[in-house]
């Protein structure tokens, strides 16, 4: 996620419209983009008239260029300083295979003249017309003529960057399923040939193999050794007994292990209860350190969140979440504990959180889950989103949402967040009716609209719109 975003940039032209406003597009473009702090490659200008793209030919030597800088660049930015021809334009970039956000610059009133006039305002129509009869896809944001050098279209090019990252991102990984699921579990239940019908590949890990790794593993491991202590740098151990210290940089250390043998971007592991009952350690902690890593990682096998996770942390650059729909706040109808035992980024948390046994399998089993990693989540904005795969279908929602300030208890257990969610009662009837888990998946910021274009329009997911 450092890597700098590159745009391809591509400018209409059309023979009896002014071409000298053109030639100034492609210097306002060059100016946006690099000022907003992306990169971009722009066709030689002396290639086509003006620099712009009219003709079949002109679209087909665009579509040539494109190809020879495949792999380059994130997304295509379409720039319509005056009307557009539509055959150049989807000549040019049908085959584009990256989101392409359609950009039309606004006339001025007193440049109305036929010197001055651009009628993009039609032109951009003329262009998603067509780009919709060929069934490419495309991004149209708000304003629907906007200048490259306002701060709207600043806006639009953030968000624009968000979507590509999103698609691009989403098209083709690899999700790790480490453990089966539990039992007691069938929530979340998946379909992993629907997951690959949409570029999602799956690699199953049993536990039983995971056990024998951390067997292998010698106390004096190096590799052991410096994960301990980044692990105990990372938040408050002070608490955690050697031996399930021990264990759980053991874990931590295999985790990598696959998560570099098979290129995982993401991952779901079973966290109970057999880590409980043979290693003495709950792993929350481990996945909140690769949350915040950026290495998205869910608990309790739920790989439906682990994907909605991949897709927020995309769209927010902010770590995500996997969080319960876990208790009402007192008589407020509109606010939720959200809670999970302690997988969350530290990211998300208002201060290093504290390292402690599982209070629940301590009822029965005491000492036997060292690995909670306590704590509260800070107020801030948030979306929420989760997905279910239902008939070879991926199924998902987004809202938007905030965490609070309101207090929970100091006996609280785990890490959790009051969050306050405008008409929630009419949603989580929505999602009981929908088949939705008791799990929900949360980023920093509000990127729902940035979801739905990415999923929708780009990703072929079935959307569920649960805001009413």
């Amino acid at each position: 996620m450092a890597k700098k975003m590159t745009f391809a940039l591509a400018f209409a032209n059309r023979g009896f419209m002014p071409g000298e406003l053109i030639c100034e597009a492609r210097d306002d473009m060059v100016r946006a983009v690099t000022d907003a702090g992306y990169d971009y490659l722009m066709m030689d200008r002396e290639l086509t008239r003006y620099g712009g793209i009219e003709t079949r030919d002109e679209g087909l030597l665009y579509a040539k260029w494109l190809k020879q800088h495949e792999g380059q660049y994130d997304g295509v930015i379409f720039s319509m300083p005056i009307f557009a021809d539509e055959n150049g334009a989807i000549t040019a970039l049908q085959d584009a295979g990256v989101p392409i956000l359609m950009q039309a610059y606004p006339d001025e009133i007193g440049k109305m003249d036929f010197a001055h006039r651009r009628d993009a305002y039609c032109g951009k129509f003329s262009v998603t017309d067509v780009f919709t009869q060929y069934g490419v896809p495309f991004t149209v944001l708000k304003p629907h003529v906007v200048h490259p050098l306002t701060e709207k279209f600043r806006e639009n090019l953030r968000d624009f960057a968000a979507v590509c990252r999103v698609v691009n991102g989403m098209k083709r990984f690899n999700l790790g399923c480490i453990g089966a699921r539990t039992t007691a579990f069938k929530t979340v239940r998946f379909d992993e040939l629907a997951l690959q019908k949409h570029g999602i590949n799956v690699e199953s890990f049993d536990l039983s193999e995971v056990f024998d790794r951390i067997a292998a593993k010698k106390d004096n491991d190096p590799a052991v050794t410096a994960k301990i202590a980044h692990l105990k740098d990372y938040t408050d151990f002070s608490q955690v007994p050697e031996m399930n210290m021990l264990n759980l940089g053991k874990l931590a250390v295999v985790i990598d292990e696959y998560i570099d043998a098979y290129h995982l971007d993401a991952l779901a592991l079973r966290c109970w209860n057999e880590m409980e009952a043979h290693l003495r350690i709950c792993p929350c902690v481990i996945l909140s350190e690769l949350n915040d890593r950026g290495i998205v990682a869910s608990c309790e096998i739920d790989m439906c969140s682990a994907l909605t996770m991949r897709a927020m942390n995309l769209a927010s650059e902010k770590p995500a979440a996997v969080l319960d729909w876990n208790n009402n706040y007192g008589d407020d109808e509109n606010k939720v504990i959200l809670f999970h035992c302690g997988p969350v980024a530290q990211g998300l948390m208002t201060c290093k959180g504290t390292v402690t046994n599982h209070k629940m399998f301590d009822k029965t089993d005491p000492g036997s889950g060292w690995g909670c990693n306590e704590g509260r989540i800070r107020p801030m904005p948030v979306t929420i989103s989760n997905c279910q795969t239902v008939d070879g279908k991926i199924v998902v929602y987004a809202s938007e949402a905030k965490f609070t300030d309101d207090p929970i208890e100091d006996g609280y257990f785990g890490c959790a967040g009051v969050a306050e969610i405008p008409d929630l009662q009419d949603k989580l009837i929505r999602l009981a009716r929908g088949g939705f888990k008791h799990h929900t998946s949360v980023t920093e910021g509000h990127v729902k609209d940035i979801l739905k274009e990415a999923f929708t329009t780009y990703l072929h997911y079935d959307w569920v719109e649960i805001d009413g």
